[in-house]
């Protein structure tokens, strides 16, 4: 596995890296966080235009046509911040699972609409359940003369309110799990923010919302296998997300061991410090190589499916306990909301729950490691 980059690699890594510090800087991110609106539109018009949204998608769609590999290198960059928004949800999630999903006459109506941030199609999966699985799904499709009715509460959106529609996980009167389009502005959708995560997690409450069948992905809904199919090509970008943003934490949790001086010399030198800080390192590595194996192994065409998913478990693994280990190098000044720690930590607390725990994913790499009969 060669893990060096090409020239083309670079230049985005270069021109990803320059977005984030002009962008988001430090305090600017810390001053949105303070102020619960992490939302910018223009950070995603400006995605948009340098070709961030969909940016897997092949280019007849709107999108960059770009390889896992090359969008990893940017979203690695975009966790340094950690820059805000939908480009994960809406340009990596919920792009792929159109494309894997939908006919060629939705494609051709959402995708354009969604790579040039015109439209910002949120997924909606999860319910009250904390378990991540479509046995969970407990939103519920009721059928009317004209379509359906949909009731439920879905649980961790990332960026519902800054959604066009929302794409969303439901069960059908027979039982089936099925995926469709629902335009935020339907009456009876109420969004709450979810206290005690990111600013930009809300829960979704769907009451008596009219939706027709034209809504639903594809022509009958599509399926939990098709989400496990876009979360293949996904999840590997959101590790590498975790990976950048744990790299951040690092950098400048050891600036701050060479520069912070107690009783006469860098605290850097005290052992308790150094230990910390090693284990940040394991932390982000052990994420690192993960991450960027799965990514290889989609890329070359071979079985990934367990290293997706041990991606994800590293990766969201490593960002918590990583922001830990840094909490403790930091103590009080870490803990103020000022403080670029405290976004890192929220953070890294969400995600860590996002699209399922880390001990979720281990389950689902014994399942393709160990196969039943």
């Amino acid at each position: 596995m060669d893990l060096g980059l090409t020239e083309d690699q670079e230049m985005l890594k270069k021109v990803a890296a320059d977005f984030v510090k002009a962008e988001v800087p430090a305090h600017q991110m810390t001053q949105w966080y303070k102020n619960k609106q992490v939302f910018r539109p223009e950070i995603l018009k400006k995605a948009a235009e340098l070709g961030w949204l969909g940016m897997m998608l092949p280019e007849e769609w709107g999108g960059a046509g770009l390889a896992p590999m090359d969008c990893a290198v940017v979203f690695e960059q975009l966790g340094h911040g950690p820059v805000p928004g939908p480009l994960f949800t809406s340009g990596i999630l919920s792009a792929q699972m159109i494309f894997e999903a939908c006919t060629d006459a939705q494609r051709k109506a959402l995708l354009p609409a969604l790579c040039s941030g015109k439209a910002i199609v949120i997924p909606a999966i999860a319910d009250q359940s904390a378990y991540w699985g479509p046995e969970a799904v407990e939103t519920r499709l009721s059928k009317t003369p004209s379509g359906y009715l949909m009731n439920g509460t879905k649980r961790f959106v990332f960026d519902a309110d800054a959604a066009t529609s929302f794409l969303c996980a439901a069960r059908s009167e027979e039982g089936k799990v099925v995926f469709l389009l629902v335009d935020a502005k339907s009456p009876g959708i109420t969004v709450t923010q979810h206290i005690g995560f990111f600013v930009s997690v809300f829960e979704v409450r769907f009451d008596q919302v009219v939706v027709t069948t034209e809504n639903l992905l594809g022509s009958s809904g599509a399926s939990w296998a098709t989400l496990e199919q876009a979360l293949d090509r996904a999840l590997p970008i959101l590790s590498a997300y975790q990976v950048g943003a744990t790299q951040e934490v690092f950098d400048f949790t050891c600036e701050y061991t060479r520069t912070r001086v107690v009783f006469g010399q860098p605290i850097g030198r005290f052992q308790r410090v150094q230990d910390h800080c090693v284990d940040i390192s394991i932390c982000l590595d052990t994420a690192r190589w993960a991450t960027y194996e799965a990514i290889w192994r989609l890329e070359t065409g071979m079985d990934a499916r367990a290293g997706v998913h041990e991606a994800k478990a590293t990766a969201s693994d490593g960002y918590y306990h990583g922001t830990n280990y840094a909490h403790m190098v930091w103590a009080g000044p870490g803990t103020d909301y000022s403080h670029p720690m405290m976004a890192h930590s929220v953070l890294a607390h969400t995600l860590y729950q996002y699209l399922g725990t880390p001990g979720h994913h281990k389950r689902l790499m014994v399942d393709a490691l160990y196969p039943r009969a």
